[in-house]
């Protein structure tokens, strides 16, 4: 298994300490050596899958810049592509291809024999064959020079604060910082890298895991729950998911700052968005921008009629749900925001407003979110009949409701719009806390009680460690 908190805690503060004494040239081995046993910390047989990325595509790195005969170009990228999707598609996707079959082929009328492959799904994978990916289509596209450093090829896709659950960074954000001869780092660098790991934890163990429960009772069993009990978990799963999620990347990025090495922002507020294609800008960005720029734009993006954006949109958001599982659940999903986001272009043209929030924008952000919520169902239930289940029981159910945690979870929903709203209107930058010792002594104080008071209860794994 990966890391509990205080083995973290205690692996991280022993690199933290080597890496700022190490001279600078030695740096980039600590991080891939203390990578490497990071993940191997959780299945050591898995870092063969990654090396395998690694080298393969640091090696066509170094070939594709070679060369300038395209068919050879092309041969170079498809090897790459080959190799990190047939990694992904076998461990991740073989038994949905093999029940879907099996399924197909009992419609109509046989009886057919359904082999399982107990396959387990090594963590981060969905993560690190994206990046890597990245990595060779930009240098093929000769938007990026390949590295000739191949540890610090390694580090970048190694590189353990955001390894198992993103953000997936580019290489050309990453790889020049781990090209850096020489790292500093500033005390505000120090102060807010502390902020956002105190954050990311206050993210994930009070709000996502406080509510986690609530969430869990209304998706395992819909039928006993009334329509409120159901509602109300929907939005702590919500809730959930969200500070599970942006709490891992808060967490990631503040272990990283320490390191002098900045991950890109992988959310921005994202329940306050306006309509569904701003949810988009703000909810897991670095895939949002994955998908626009290796997919979508490749397709032909918005360039070839509507009727082309449409399919285009369409396709990349069911491509996009598949990537976080095997499930048809997930195809629902993404064929939903593929729907969502169709009908925003077709009403509004796909157009964002990118001003300060007023209150005539309440609405849309309701709406936006009513919408979410609606897709989340999907998400998050084990199969497409508990789904129908649970917007029955919306629609029509009565039973068990408990005062009690509907207002828990609207108090956790109450306590996530504050803190996105100071973000937004940047009362709670860095800089900002910085120079406001009362204001962060405060919200350091009530972060810290509230995490004390929380985390009793049994450890609960980051969602997105399953993707």
């Amino acid at each position: 298994m990966l890391f509990n908190s205080i083995d973290f805690a205690v692996f991280f503060a022993v690199v933290l300490v080597a890496y700022w004494r190490l001279p600078h040239r030695y740096r980039n081995y600590l991080l891939l050596v203390g990578s490497i046993y990071f993940y191997g910390k959780w299945n050591w047989r898995f870092l063969g899958l990654l090396g395998i990325s690694t080298v393969v595509d640091y090696s066509v790195g170094r070939w594709l810049s070679l060369t300038d005969d395209q068919r050879t170009r092309k041969r170079l990228l498809l090897l790459s592509m080959a190799t990190n999707l047939g990694i992904l598609a076998t461990f991740k996707y073989a038994n949905f291809f093999v029940d879907s079959f099996a399924d197909m082929v009992g419609g109509l009328g046989l009886d057919p024999n359904r082999p399982f492959l107990d396959v387990v799904l090594p963590v981060g994978i969905s993560f690190y064959t994206f990046q890597t990916m990245s990595y060779t289509i930009d240098v093929y596209r000769r938007r990026l020079d390949a590295v000739n450093d191949i540890v610090v090829f390694a580090t970048f896709v190694a590189y353990f604060p955001q390894l198992v659950a993103g953000p997936i960074e580019r290489a050309k954000i990453l790889l020049p910082q781990l090209q850096q001869t020489e790292r500093s780092i500033s005390r505000q660098q120090i102060e807010s890298g502390f902020g956002l790991i105190l954050l990311g934890l206050f993210k994930k163990v009070v709000l996502a895991d406080g509510v986690a429960e609530i969430a869990d009772a209304a998706f395992t069993d819909p039928g006993q729950q009334s329509w409120i009990a159901v509602v109300t978990g929907i939005l702590a799963f919500a809730l959930q998911i969200y500070g599970d999620f942006s709490g891992y990347t808060d967490i990631a990025r503040g272990v990283s700052r320490l390191l002098g090495i900045e991950l890109t922002i992988n959310f921005a507020q994202p329940y306050l968005s306006r309509n569904i294609t701003e949810f988009w800008r703000r909810w897991h960005i670095s895939l949002s921008n994955w998908l626009r720029d290796y997919l979508y734009i490749p397709l032909g993006g918005n360039r070839k009629g509507p009727v082309r954006t449409y399919v285009n949109l369409m396709a990349t958001m069911v491509l996009g749900g598949l990537w976080h599982g095997a499930s048809w659940n997930f195809v629902v999903w993404g064929t939903l925001h593929g729907s969502f986001l169709v009908v925003h272009r077709l009403m509004r043209g796909g157009r964002v407003n990118d001003g300060p929030l007023v209150i005539r924008d309440l609405p849309g952000i309701a709406t936006t979110f009513a919408a979410v919520c609606f897709a989340w169902v999907f998400f998050r239930a084990p199969d497409f009949d508990t789904s129908l289940a649970i917007l029955r029981q919306v629609a029509l159910g009565r039973g068990q409701w408990s005062l009690a945690d509907t207002t828990f979870v609207l108090g956790a929903f109450a306590v996530t719009l504050t803190i996105d709203g100071l973000a937004r209107s940047r009362v709670l930058a860095p800089h900002m806390l910085t120079s406001r010792p009362a204001m962060a002594g405060a919200l350091v104080s009530l972060s810290v009680v509230g995490i004390a008071l929380f985390s009793g209860g049994a450890p609960r794994p980051f969602v997105y460690f399953q993707f």
